[in-house]
């Protein structure tokens, strides 16, 4: 059990620092520095310990062995960066337009965590791989799924110190998202 916190704790900081680091890039630092506290709470730290796999996250074995996660419900209840803060399916346009902010941390997010839990076998195309995959099944404004999958295949492309530029970011957001609901 030691072993998890130490483990699990260095894993949530590498891959804080490294949102941190894509965030300066684009501009944002703040929602860098302030990205994903909300693991170090109770409900999320104890159940990502008891469930710490390494390879990917505790959350997903959490919901293999009980079909659901209370520390995924109090995640994504609270971390704006998360397509599922936003989606409702009683409301009457369940994907709402996500701002800027949020949608820029959010690609800060996915390629932090592809970068961290695929390790050494990480490539500039990885998160591109699994977002082509991942956003049929993702509940997200029709707009930002394209915004993410541009970013993403630029990434693969040119790289993330030539993508991840405010400039581009937010070009990006404009083209896809701004103006639309």
């Amino acid at each position: 059990m030691v072993k998890n916190v130490v483990k699990h704790t260095v894993l949530v900081m590498r891959h804080k620092w490294y949102v941190f680091i894509f965030c300066c890039k684009i501009g944002i630092p703040f929602r860098g520095f302030m990205h994903d506290w909300s693991k170090f709470s109770p409900t999320e730290f104890l159940e990502s310990i008891k469930y710490y796999k390494g390879t990917y996250s505790p959350i997903t074995e959490c919901k293999k062995q009980n079909g659901y996660s209370k520390a995924w419900l109090h995640h994504k209840g609270r971390n704006r960066h998360h397509p599922e803060y936003w989606y409702d399916e009683a409301a009457t346009n369940k994907t709402p337009m996500i701002p800027y902010k949020y949608v820029a941390e959010m690609i800060c997010d996915k390629l932090s965590a592809s970068k961290i839990y695929n390790g050494k076998n990480w490539t500039l195309k990885s998160e591109a791989e699994y977002w082509a995959k991942e956003k049929y099944n993702t509940k997200l404004n029709q707009n930002v799924s394209e915004m993410l999958t541009e970013v993403f295949d630029q990434v693969a492309e040119n790289g993330i110190n030539a993508t991840l530029k405010r400039k581009n970011i937010k070009a990006l957001y404009k083209k896809h998202c701004e103006g639309s609901k």
